[in-house]
């Protein structure tokens, strides 16, 4: 028999090696599979939840009729969420599901939603990090009340271009699925709403809740941008003290002032939304229309409001792409909130303008 080549033989001895390593070394956990096959290990990768502008589709199945029927505010339902980033993408995971709110609550036919995370283990550092998160549903089926949602979304937005010390937002479409099939599924806008506990590491601070916090509690420029938000987007329902729609945050730095941030939310209830339900109190407000604006600031020199809407000034043409570049809503809805804004911007100079207007309903605490 002639000599066979040394890589040959080579090969032979290290195959030989390999046939019995494979009988003597014992295989690792496969499942059932022959073969353990490596998947990545999400665990320390972003799933870039607030990261991302991008409409994101959702799936939540859970008992639809206890959830129409009961609201539940204290009871959990058990349910499943399905992230869905992409055409072939998707996460499911074990969640509980809950109602909440007040206003909200009460009045509309799909109740706000807090989805529990605690435990679901989806493997990626951002979702892994919330416990409970707040999901803003359309109040009721139909064109106006996805209406309302999408302008909602589009407040929380607007905030973030005049601070990062603000709730970021994620669009949404939630796939609604009965998982005790007596409900047809529905599909309808929404969004998520960044938890307080990211908001706080974001922004290395931590919530103070005391009935004794007032407007002069908050760093004054922080206080006036609000304060003149909410008068730009018709929102008289907030308040300092008792925190009505507004987080207090302490920066955990050592400010010989003491003063602390202040983060507002729920935007539903203003003249730019303009929902149906939203009729203010006479007795309180002074109007019926929600598109009457009210100021609620603490008093200041003319020279710092006038700095104050230099800011807003600013901002004037971000907001306005924002909305016209949004794709979910209409021209004439488009429309409609700029000339809602422009009442505003068109009377941020000039003598007669809002500064008259600040000077003259402002809070004295």
């Amino acid at each position: 028999m002639p000599a066979l080549h040394p890589a040959i033989m080579t090969n032979r001895i290290l195959y030989r090696f390999f046939v019995i390593s494979l009988i003597i070394l014992p295989l690792p956990q496969t499942n059932g599979s022959l073969f353990h096959i490596s998947i990545p290990d999400t665990a320390n990768q972003s799933f870039g939840l607030f990261d991302r502008h991008d409409l994101l589709e959702i799936t939540l199945n859970f008992d639809l009729t206890t959830y129409l029927r009961t609201k539940p505010k204290k009871e959990y339902l058990k349910g499943k969420i399905t992230f869905n980033p992409g055409k072939t993408d998707s996460v499911t995971r074990n969640i509980r599901i809950r109602t909440r709110g007040i206003f909200r609550n009460d009045w509309c036919f799909y109740a706000p939603i807090e989805l529990n995370f605690k435990g679901a283990g989806f493997g990626y550092s951002d979702l892994d990090r919330i416990n409970k998160i707040k999901l803003v549903p359309q109040c009721t089926a139909g064109n106006e009340s996805e209406k309302y949602v999408l302008i909602e979304y589009l407040i929380y937005r607007m905030f973030n271009v005049m601070t990062d010390t603000s709730f970021k937002v994620r669009l949404l479409q939630v796939n609604y699925t009965d998982s005790e099939n007596k409900k047809k599924p529905y599909t309808q806008f929404g969004f998520l709403i960044e938890p307080l506990k990211m908001l706080e590491a974001r922004t290395n601070s931590v919530e103070i809740v005391s009935r004794a916090l007032n407007q002069k509690s908050i760093y004054p420029r922080m206080m006036d941008r609000i304060a003149i938000f909410n008068y730009m987007i018709g929102n008289y329902d907030w308040a300092v003290p008792n925190q009505h729609n507004i987080k207090v945050i302490k920066p955990l730095i050592v400010d010989p002032l003491n003063l602390a941030a202040a983060v507002p939310y729920d935007f539903d209830f203003t003249g730019l939304v303009n929902a149906a339900y939203a009729i203010p109190e006479d007795k309180i407000t002074g109007t019926t229309s929600i598109r009457e604006r009210i100021f609620l600031g603490v008093c200041r020199d003319r020279e710092v409001y006038r700095k104050d809407l230099e800011e807003f000034l600013r901002a004037k043409e971000e907001f306005y792409t924002l909305i016209n570049n949004f794709a979910y809503l209409n021209a004439k809805q488009k429309k409609d909130m700029i000339l809602y804004l422009d009442e505003f911007f068109n009377k941020c100079t000039g003598k007669q303008g809002i500064i008259e207007v600040f000077l003259d309903k402002c809070k004295n605490f």
